[in-house]
């Protein structure tokens, strides 16, 4: 399966590097194809810089250290795809959808209340209950 993770997911996994969410991220990346969206590189870069200065290296020493496919997200994207409350989400979701990803997992509530076929949206810790 080809599974991308939001950005908070990889916040927390670096910041928090023993937790149910970096298990759930190492689990991925160990048992299906990890993917992470350009956009949500960015965003990671830009949140960790903003919020966490002194951890910007441990950013590149993730990404060196995780075994992933990368994919970029459109400059343009096309409007109304699905519906979401916070539009600086669209592009996430977006990337997923047009990629073809199988699963987001997330732990931005926003998601949850977004309709569509594909990719599936869980949780963490849904992630954990239905595969580790």
């Amino acid at each position: 399966m080809r599974v991308m993770i939001d950005t908070n997911v990889l916040v927390s996994a670096l910041l928090f590097p023993g937790s149910r969410v970096a298990a759930v991220m190492e689990h991925i990346a160990a048992h299906h194809t990890l993917v992470l969206a350009s956009f949500v590189i960015e965003e990671l870069r830009a949140v960790v810089a903003r919020k966490f200065p002194q951890r910007t290296t441990a950013i590149e020493d993730l990404l060196e250290a995780l075994c992933y496919e990368y994919v970029l997200t459109p400059r343009h994207l096309e409007d109304r795809l699905f519906d979401i409350r916070d539009a600086k989400d669209y592009p996430v979701l977006y990337t997923a959808m047009t990629n073809g990803v199988d699963i987001l997992v997330t732990g931005d509530k926003d998601f949850t209340e977004v309709d569509v076929d594909q990719p599936e949206i869980m949780t963490p810790s849904q992630y954990a209950e239905a595969y580790m």
